[in-house]
């Protein structure tokens, strides 16, 4: 079996948000809709000195680019009630029977990484597939292509970690590990790790 994998590199990733665009026109998402997400985290304060200027308190920023991790053990697919989420055996691609879906968001509230949302006009739950078509017909996934900066990469998990190492998946914001991601992140240097941070995800909500 392959497992395909996303990449990520938190310290190239200059926050412009194409890959979260190529991915929402491309799947003609609601409005309240988004596949992948750039997360931008931010702390620290700037504080005044006896001069009258400012100096920076502990000042750090850094971007995190997230769609479905196509977990080794996706809570999705243990906890759907009817077998509409699933696991390709053959690719580890995690994606949504949408004829088999009852929309009853067990998916939506179980995943760790909110990948899976309800679609609430169609009545079902909607999530990343990895771009499973375009994969199929050996292209990259749509966010992947569209990244300027090549923060993002795609391909089989052992090659990928071959080529960018082992990564670190538990920073913030997100939360500790449960369900074995197999998506690789090369953190940027001011990550903090997962629940002991000391900044927010700022500038998020209106980007849907």
């Amino acid at each position: 079996m392959t497992q395909y994998a996303f990449y990520f590199d938190s310290a190239r990733c200059t926050g412009c948000k194409s890959c979260q665009v190529a991915c929402k026109e491309n799947y003609h998402l609601p409005t309240d809709n988004l596949y992948r997400r750039v997360y931008d985290y931010a702390g620290g304060s700037w504080e005044p000195t006896e001069a009258g200027h400012y100096a920076p308190n502990g000042v750090f920023h850094y971007f995190i680019s997230m769609a479905c991790n196509h977990c080794e053990n996706p809570a999705c697919v243990a906890n759907c009630p009817t077998g509409a989420m699933q696991k390709d055996p053959e690719t580890g691609i995690v994606w949504t029977d949408h004829e088999t879906c009852i929309g009853c968001a067990t998916c939506v509230g179980v995943c760790p990484y909110n990948a899976p949302q309800l679609h609430a006009d169609l009545g079902y739950s909607i999530k990343c597939d990895m771009c499973k078509d375009e994969v199929a017909n050996n292209q990259k996934p749509y966010c992947v292509m569209a990244c300027p900066m090549r923060a993002l990469d795609w391909g089989d998990v052992d090659k990928l970690r071959a080529k960018y190492g082992e990564g670190n998946i538990e920073i913030e914001p997100l939360p500790m590990n449960t369900t074995n991601p197999t998506t690789i992140i090369n953190p940027h240097k001011d990550a903090q790790p997962t629940g002991q941070g000391t900044g927010a995800v700022v500038s998020f909500e209106y980007e849907l």
